[in-house]
């Protein structure tokens, strides 16, 4: 098996796959294509109205790509709820090399000035995969999805893979396709272009509400 590298994944990724470490401390990584894929239908994207509340009123502060390091190293942290994670060395090192090639993005969720949420993940052509999110306050991770869809549909991204269907995303529309059902989507986003810092880093979550709606 090759090493992994930056180039190797862009490629498994239009391929329809994608790599996970066998633990933090383990350098072993397998490739994983999924029989069901998990994806979020951006045109049917919901906001629970509860956290469409908070959002509105600016609990929290969202940005941009202002850390990678530090939401990917979040991410990969053991928990207690979580005593195993897939996020390894070679994993954090070779997604920030994506980041620097500007493929590889994240949305960071702040609070009081500290950071409290985030997530990250690839982005290729007009297809976004998301990787991982972690959340240190109720709701960060999930303004952290809010703000990146809002993101993706400013920008005309046309797939949000998830990798798995879990029960936190399925309140917001995800749903669970077919691996040919993905390959067609997949195909189809890849060759489109798509532009993910259309809107500026930090803005309102008025705002944040605003961009979903009208390109809903």
């Amino acid at each position: 098996m090759p090493a992994l590298s930056p180039d190797l994944l862009l490629r498994a990724y239009a391929y329809g796959v994608f790599p996970m470490g066998e633990d933090r401390d383990d350098p072993t990584v397998f490739w994983v294509d999924p029989e069901v894929r998990g994806i979020i239908p951006l045109d049917e994207f919901h906001v629970p109205r509860r956290l469409a509340r908070t959002i509105r009123a600016d609990k929290f502060k969202t940005t941009i790509d202002a850390d990678f390091g530090a939401t990917i190293e979040a991410c990969a942290e053991r928990r207690s709820e979580r005593l195993s994670t897939w996020i390894n060395d070679d994993i954090i090192k070779n997604y920030t090399a994506l980041h620097e090639m500007g493929h590889a993005h994240s949305v960071e969720t702040w609070h009081d000035g500290k950071m409290v949420g985030g997530l990250y993940g690839v982005s290729l052509g007009a297809a976004f995969f998301g990787e991982s999110m972690f959340s240190h306050a109720r709701d960060a991770s999930k303004v952290a999805l809010v703000r990146l869809v809002a993101q993706l549909k400013s920008g005309g991204f046309k797939l949000l893979d998830t990798q798995f269907l879990t029960e936190h995303l399925s309140q917001f529309g995800a749903c669970e396709i077919t691996r040919d059902k993905y390959q067609q989507l997949l195909r189809g986003a890849v060759a489109q272009p798509a532009e993910f810092t259309s809107l500026s880093s930090s803005i309102s979550g008025s705002r944040i509400m605003q961009s979903i709606s009208q390109m809903s």
